[in-house]
């Protein structure tokens, strides 16, 4: 992110209550080590995501914890590796490409709500959500290993860029 410009702050999910919203312009939920799964017992600290109108990318874990603060589930699916993602929908600014291969490394899959659309999958789960009303991402694999274009197009459809 700050190799392309954009300010960030790097903090604990646990620690949303003390940061000042106002000078948020985004949020991006990122991964956890693979047996780390704290999030999802601690689900009462990601209630401000339906609450708030800021952006959000969740990556992974990030993404689980988004689904669930919808009321969404997941359920035990581990996958490791590289995988072939087919795109759903074609009116998305962040998702343009027909298929293309990422990877993945998780332990659960999503099952979201009807709130969501499914933007992408692949042959064993849902790979990209979007919240039909808010601007809510989710990404079950890993951008940040071989398509960072996921990340760079959130922020630049998102967030006025700062050098």
């Amino acid at each position: 992110m700050k190799g392309c410009g954009y300010q960030y702050e790097i903090c604990h999910f646990t620690e949303w209550e003390h940061l000042k919203k106002d000078t948020i312009d985004a949020v991006i939920l990122c991964g956890t080590p693979l047996k780390d799964n704290l999030f999802s017992e601690m689900k009462d600290c990601f209630t401000w995501i339906p609450e708030q109108s800021i952006p959000v990318l969740g990556i992974c874990a990030g993404m689980q914890a988004v689904i669930l603060a919808y009321g969404g589930s997941i359920e035990a699916n581990p996958e490791i590796g590289m995988t072939s993602v087919r795109c759903r929908v074609s009116d998305d600014p962040i998702f343009c490409e027909d298929a293309w291969i990422a990877y993945e490394l998780h332990r659960f899959a999503t099952v979201p709500g009807n709130e969501f659309t499914v933007i992408a999958e692949s042959d064993t789960c849902i790979q990209a959500v979007r919240h039909q009303a808010n601007p809510v991402y989710g990404v079950m694999f890993h951008p940040e290993v071989r398509n960072t274009w996921v990340v760079e197009r959130f922020l630049t459809t998102f967030v006025s860029h700062e050098t």
